[in-house]
């Protein structure tokens, strides 16, 4: 199977449709935010016909009040996998959520978990706030917390209950690399300047597309209330700019500079694979490069 991952706006999609074609590939989507249903725009989840008629698997599977779990994730997309391998097409796993992709392509078990440890970290972060808790695990654990969104309480909470558990830090629970599926990993990638040109214009397009109305839309069914969809970039902004505590150009920043903090940590994430092989995103020889990797 294929991966194609990297950072936001690389031009991941725009790869994999073209490898789909070539490969007589199907992707399998490998971005967390892209599982929600209803959160189109914001997630630059291609439309059917920006798909060009290549399959695409695990989109829109949960409503936006679902916490994402990544072992739930990990048997969906491996049961994709399969169903496209038994076919004798090629998978193409495509994202930039570095857990997730990990979590599919590695022997990758989760740490268990404790309701009651759970519940009184999360009742501790409804009191305190996410700051507090974010601090505690920067001093426990320097690298889970540099890998983690300051304002991901989810992620922050789950991270102290691995320490608590195990006695050892998060990132020790992490297993080795040891693969669960033969691949070929790519990443996409572009230069800072230009991708941080992208990004912003990426956003003044979002916003220009109706971001503001599919928030209202998605607010009654739940956006304001989902622990984890509720963070995504672009939409807590949308949020506030709905509620009067941002204005347009400010909440728009606000996720340009977001998005940016974003793609730096998606970098130190992939660059520290070596098993990914590294191409350009604005080279004109972007698909034959990718597609000599595959042969």
């Amino acid at each position: 199977m294929v991966a194609v991952v990297g950072p936001t706006a690389a031009g991941k999609s725009a790869l994999s449709i073209a490898l789909a074609h070539e490969l007589d590939g199907e992707v399998v989507n490998a971005d967390s935010m892209q599982l929600y249903r209803g959160m189109d725009i914001g997630t630059a989840k291609l439309s059917v016909a920006e798909r060009e008629g290549v399959p695409h698997h695990l989109l829109d599977i949960w409503d936006v009040t679902e916490p994402a779990a990544v072992a739930e994730y990990q048997a969906l997309a491996r049961a994709a996998i399969d169903d496209i391998m038994a076919r004798g097409r090629v998978p193409l796993l495509v994202g930039g959520s570095g857990l997730y992709v990990r979590a599919v392509l590695e022997e990758f078990s989760f740490p268990g978990t404790d309701p009651a440890v759970r519940a009184r970290l999360e009742d501790e972060l409804a009191v305190v706030g996410i700051p507090p808790l974010y601090e505690r695990l920067r001093s426990l654990d320097p690298a889970a917390a540099a890998s983690i969104l300051p304002s991901n309480g989810r992620r922050i909470v789950r991270a102290l209950e691995v320490i608590e558990l195990t006695g050892q830090p998060f990132t020790a629970s992490l297993p080795s690399p040891v693969p669960y599926y033969p691949s070929v990993q790519i990443g996409v990638d572009r230069a800072v300047g230009e991708l941080d040109e992208r990004i912003a214009l990426r956003v003044d397009l979002m916003w220009r597309a109706g971001l503001v109305d599919e928030v209202r839309r998605l607010l009654p069914l739940g956006l304001r209330d989902g622990r984890t969809a509720s963070r995504a970039l672009g939409y807590q902004q949308a949020i506030a700019e709905i509620d009067g505590s941002m204005s347009t150009a400010e909440a728009k920043d606000d996720t340009v500079r977001g998005t940016r903090r974003f793609v730096r940590r998606q970098r130190s994430w992939f660059r520290r694979d070596p098993a990914i092989h590294w191409l350009d995103g604005a080279s004109d020889t972007l698909v034959a490069d990718a597609l000599a990797l595959t042969r």
